[in-house]
């Protein structure tokens, strides 16, 4: 584990194939003592659970977390899910770069991942699956040929399966829209405030769609 030198301390976790970060964070806390400081995930893939662990760890060394980077989305959404302000790695290696490309709105590729929140007048659209690491604003709109993931705020309009693909899904760590749209079928969001931390899922069953908590990684479908 590396510890930068920048007028802002950043922790850096090693890389995944180098060695596992809990084996060198006691070592790397002990060096980098109390005060603020970044931690840099670089390609591990956390969940809340190891994310908490991870987080407990520094905080009890006195050390104040102020931004989580990372270069994987998953990680990005598990450190959004706690409450930390992120920031996704725009330099990867080849080895630890996810099969995520970041390209133009409309695209024939199977994922268009955007990064940054949708304002009023704003449209995302893609044919396949669409990741969106930011919220989604009142008056702004998502809308895929696939799922339509969102690892932030879900209050616009949000359109999955715009083809007609009734299989599609839309997961949102928060999931308050105006409308959802599965294929055909049409929903407003439920009114009641969500679990801290718990993403959920819209899905079509029947003609009918049922928001529950989302259970599985979506990328993985």
């Amino acid at each position: 584990m590396e510890l930068s030198k920048s007028e802002l301390r950043r922790l850096t976790l090693p890389l995944f194939r180098q060695a596992h970060w809990r084996e060198t964070l006691p070592a790397t806390i002990n060096e980098i003592g109390p005060g603020p400081a970044e931690i840099d995930c670089r390609d591990w893939q956390l969940g809340c659970r190891e994310l908490v662990q991870l987080t407990t760890l520094m905080k009890e060394a006195g050390i104040e977390i102020s931004r989580i980077y990372a270069s994987l989305p998953e990680t990005i959404v598990s450190a959004n899910a706690l409450g930390y302000p992120t920031h996704l790695n725009p330099e990867q290696t080849e080895a630890s770069k996810p099969k995520v490309e970041k390209i133009n709105p409309i695209s024939n590729t199977k994922l268009l991942f955007h990064q940054g929140t949708l304002r009023s007048g704003d449209h995302l659209n893609a044919e396949g699956d669409v990741l969106l690491v930011g919220d989604v604003n009142p008056g702004a709109r998502i809308s895929a040929g696939g799922n339509v993931m969102v690892w932030g705020r879900l209050r616009g309009i949000a359109h999955a399966g715009q083809h007609g693909n009734k299989q599609a899904t839309i997961v949102a760590m928060q999931l308050r829209p105006l409308q959802l749209r599965i294929a055909d079928a049409v929903a407003r969001g439920p009114e009641e405030q969500p679990q801290v931390g718990l993403a959920e899922e819209a899905r079509l069953e029947g003609d009918t769609i049922l928001i529950n908590p989302a259970t599985t990684n979506p990328l993985n479908n």
